[in-house]
């Protein structure tokens, strides 16, 4: 079979653990009979990171930036425990959040529905799209351990030596301190990714944040979220019937699982973190929600939004066969080849995209599907999948 022809390449980041085996599966048996794959690839597995200072990190994310396209697996983020396991030599940030601040975007997060998986929350009629900042907060945090009593300041040194000092407390004893910030720029950019998006699906947008406890910092973000929905969306969103709503983020979570579904809730970055893994666990599994990551200068990032699944992978080392859901990563690479497509003019390639996602939709909703989904069911399947059986049944669809 003459296999699809791609005129331009995409930036390939391969991840770590289980996911990183469901990658190779996925590729081998999905893609590559299929099309003439064109990637430039950038191993983040974690011991390639620690081998190269994580500079390999920010090479992938310059790669997306000039390619236009990237496509991403899921990676560890060290801590104390990964780096006994794996013997790092330091521990690095989340490769998520480096290439985030680098492409400075928004990611957008929905779930992706079958007809025999019913959400836990049944009033939810229709997707809740997950619109989340990309850059700062947590992510881009600076923060120390305090030994012993002391104050503990913010200092801004302005650039002519002049200083402003807030205290942030008055330690009696030990402690700890982190220290947290943002870019108007970026919160601009974030709140404008969102009203396009929402105009393009058609969706009203939420945005959420704590501004009465956090008066400047998340102060900043509803000022900056009104101002540009007032002066470049409104009339938009208006002459499209797109309403826009801001209230507490504790509200949100409320009027969330009490509500019929079906909009974009813009969040922070770490509120998007936490938000996206509960709205995917409730319309199904973790495994079964598409993920992209959009900058401003029009560069498109797709990837899984769950982790490595590391007792899967521990189960695959000793030889046991695991009934990992790859749904997510599939519409990664779904979701990567279909912009490429778009932007190079190849409509085979983009079709081929549409044909293996209702593929795998099909396989699910014809009762074929691994663990996770098969607990939630209705009806049952007679048998769950393992990883490999379920790619392969996708494969033959095709």
């Amino acid at each position: 079979m003459t296999r699809i022809t791609m005129k331009n390449p995409i930036a390939e980041l391969d991840g770590d653990e289980m996911t990183r085996v469901l990658w190779a599966m996925i590729k081998e048996e999905l893609i590559l009979p299929f099309v003439d794959l064109k990637t430039e690839y950038y191993d983040l597995g974690l011991m390639n990171r620690d081998a190269t200072n994580d500079e390999v990190s920010a090479e992938s994310a310059r790669a997306i930036q000039r390619l236009g396209v990237g496509v991403k697996c899921a990676t560890i983020t060290s801590n104390a425990a990964r780096q006994e396991e794996y013997k790092l030599t330091a521990l690095y940030p989340s490769p998520n959040a480096t290439i985030r601040a680098i492409l400075d975007g928004t990611v957008f997060r929905k779930p992706i529905a079958v007809s025999n998986v019913k959400p836990s929350v049944s009033c939810w009629r229709a997707p809740i799209v997950i619109g989340r900042h990309a850059y700062g907060d947590v992510y881009k945090s600076a923060e120390m351990e305090v030994e012993g009593p002391g104050k503990v300041e913010l200092v801004y040194t302005k650039a002519d030596g002049t200083e402003r000092r807030v205290t942030v407390a008055d330690f009696k004893g030990p402690g700890i301190v982190q220290g947290i910030h943002n870019l108007n720029g970026s919160i601009q950019s974030f709140a404008r990714a969102c009203f396009l998006y929402a105009l393009e699906e058609k969706l009203p947008v939420w945005f959420a944040s704590k501004d009465t406890i956090s008066k400047t910092y998340d102060g900043r973000f509803k000022a900056i979220f009104n101002e540009v929905y007032e002066t470049e969306f409104k009339e938009k969103c208006a002459a499209r019937g797109i309403s826009y709503f801001y209230t507490l983020i504790d509200d949100a979570v409320a009027r969330v699982v009490k509500g019929e579904g079906g909009f974009l809730w813009a969040c922070k970055n770490y509120d998007g973190d936490v938000m996206s893994d509960m709205i995917a666990s409730a319309s199904g599994s973790l495994a079964m929600m598409t993920s992209v990551l959009v900058s401003p200068a029009g560069a498109f990032e797709y990837e899984a939004a769950h982790g490595t699944v590391q007792q899967h992978y521990y189960k695959w080392q000793r030889g046991e066969k695991t009934s990992t859901n790859p749904v997510a990563l599939i519409f990664a690479w779904t979701g990567a080849l279909a912009k490429r497509a778009d932007i190079d003019g190849t409509p085979e390639l983009s079709a081929f995209a549409k044909r293996l996602e209702t593929a795998t939709l099909k396989t699910i909703e014809d009762g074929e599907m691994t663990g996770d989904l098969a607990r939630l069911a209705s009806p049952a399947p007679a048998k769950a999948l393992d990883s490999g059986e379920f790619i392969k049944t996708i494969a033959g669809r095709i």
